[in-house]
């Protein structure tokens, strides 16, 4: 595929990943110039209707996505019986690749990372979509420092519970216990693998482990997912609580879909930051009545149990304690709050609407210089020297002001309006020596529009562009100034003529 031409726009430059399902390539989208991740399904799988569907699916799936933590989908369909699909390109790493370099990651990274995903997770649940195959090769990082949550190509309607079918589908690691043992899915099933990965950034590693997938599996549907802070100490207890809500093997026990877990994961940093996670000390002392001498009492004694496995809902109720015990605190902070919004309300009204007022500049694009102008004095403001720029409004109308509207302004200050000057004209560019192709890009750049190709004798070789030609066949020369959009084609050789043989032989003298 690397060096291939997709659908005479996507040219394929080198290979990025490669799954069950079809293989990731880096490309460049000649008609837009940008980098983009196209993902071309198996070519043993092309006949295959069900995967052909489900790889359209995907495209489906994301599409209806906007969201700053999903991976965007610009384009999907079928070159010579090759089903693709185009991404947008994340320069960066997989969350399973930062797991790979650092083992576990610290409780801050953890709930960073989270935040990302269920805020993606949220917008795909809000659009009637479960993902299904929530996993951390998913999770892509990009170098920016963007998280973002791709391949939908499980994804289903949330509508009602999904089954998988025949074959259970997804990465066995994460598969929640009804996906295993009924193969129903829904928004809950998401949340459980979300709360698997939570386990896996914390501790380093996954809950269940076994030599056969079947082992997994099995311990996915009887067993509960352990405490992190059982491998890993430093986990805060407010963390192992949200794990094991997420984690719980009845759906019902579990946030109902990403919002919930969402909502409290952003409580559960309140808590953190405020210092209303208990913190794990290896021995207290308490003093016992008079009776007896002051002892030294081990943890045990005098901490809460630790969580019982089976059992979410002590986790959701100390979770909730700990919510109610921060915002008792917080109200005094509320009130404060509020006497400092009085101030603020006060300065508003000086700057506002009192004696240090300032007026926010209108917007006037659209209109007439003189109706513009007359906008402006009558708010107060004086004019300032025209400024003319190209535009795809009409010669003469104000495409802008110089300050940008909005901008709060003393009485009397200057403004400038920014004058259309028309669409800028295009400039036919040289295309003479290259392939089709490269010319028809370059044309695209220039803002011409190909609108086919004649073909001419000439002895350069077939297939290389001649000229530029308008409707009528005339040349136009490189350097020559046209409106942008002007329909051309492209002149290109067909190799040399060749030559006449004549029927009649030649005289005999």
């Amino acid at each position: 595929m690397v060096g291939r031409l997709l659908d005479g726009r996507y040219q394929i430059r080198a290979r990025i990943a490669r799954g069950g399902m079809a293989t990731v390539y880096l490309a460049t989208d000649l008609r837009l110039e940008r980098r983009v991740a196209v993902k071309v399904m198996h070519a043993h799988l092309a006949d295959d209707a069900a995967f052909r569907d489900r790889f359209i699916q995907e495209a489906r799936s994301a599409a209806r996505l906007a969201h700053p933590n999903v991976v965007n989908v610009f384009d999907q369909g079928q070159d010579l019986g090759t089903a693709y699909l185009v991404m947008e390109y994340l320069q960066g790493i997989t969350l399973r690749d930062l797991l790979g370099e650092y083992g576990r990651l610290t409780p801050e990274q953890t709930m960073d990372i989270l935040e990302a995903v269920l805020a993606g997770l949220v917008a795909a649940h809000k659009a009637g979509i479960i993902h299904r195959d929530l996993k951390p090769e998913n999770v892509l990082l990009a170098d920016d420092g963007r998280i973002k949550l791709g391949d939908f190509g499980l994804a289903r309607a949330a509508t009602s519970s999904t089954a998988s079918g025949q074959a259970l589908l997804g990465t066995i690691a994460y598969l929640s216990p009804e996906l295993v043992t009924r193969g129903i899915a829904d928004t809950r099933s998401d949340v459980y693998a979300v709360g698997i990965m939570m386990y896996e950034m914390l501790t380093g590693e996954q809950p269940f482990k076994g030599e056969q997938p079947v082992q997994i599996a099995y311990q996915h549907a009887n067993d509960s997912v352990p405490a992190p802070s059982l491998k890993n100490a430093g986990v805060p207890e407010p963390l192992d609580d949200l794990t094991l809500w997420a984690t719980a093997r009845d759906p019902d026990d579990r946030p109902r879909d990403a919002r919930a877990m969402l909502d409290q994961l952003f409580e559960t940093q309140h808590l953190m930051q405020d210092g209303a996670s208990p913190k794990r000390t290896a021995q207290r002392t308490t003093v016992l009545p008079a009776a007896t001498a002051t002892r030294v009492l081990a943890t045990a004694d005098l901490a809460p149990a630790a969580p019982r496995r089976g059992q979410p809902a002590d986790a959701v109720d100390r979770l909730r304690a700990a919510t109610a015990r921060a915002h008792r605190r917080g109200a005094w902070a509320f009130a404060a709050v509020l006497v400092a919004g009085g101030l603020a309300a006060g300065t508003g009204w000086y700057y506002g609407g009192g004696p240090g007022s300032t007026s926010a500049l209108p917007s006037v694009a659209g209109m007439s210089q003189d109706r513009a102008l007359a906008m402006l004095n009558a708010d107060g403001f004086r004019n300032g020297p025209a400024i003319l720029a190209w535009s795809t409004a009409a010669d003469g109308l104000v495409t802008a002001t110089s300050p940008r509207e909005g901008t709060l302004l003393a009485p009397g200050a200057a403004v400038s309006l920014v004058l259309s000057k028309g669409p800028q004209p295009a400039t036919a560019p040289s295309v003479k020596g290259l392939t089709v192709a490269a010319a028809t890009a370059a044309l695209t750049r220039a803002r011409l529009t190909v609108a086919g190709s004649v073909q001419r004798a000439s002895s350069r070789a077939a297939g290389s562009v001649l000229r530029i030609v308008d409707e009528s066949g005339t040349t136009i020369d490189p350097g020559t100034s046209l409106d942008a959009g002007t329909a051309v084609r492209l002149a290109v050789s067909s190799g040399p003529a060749t030559p006449t043989v004549s029927a009649t032989p030649p005289a005999v003298p």
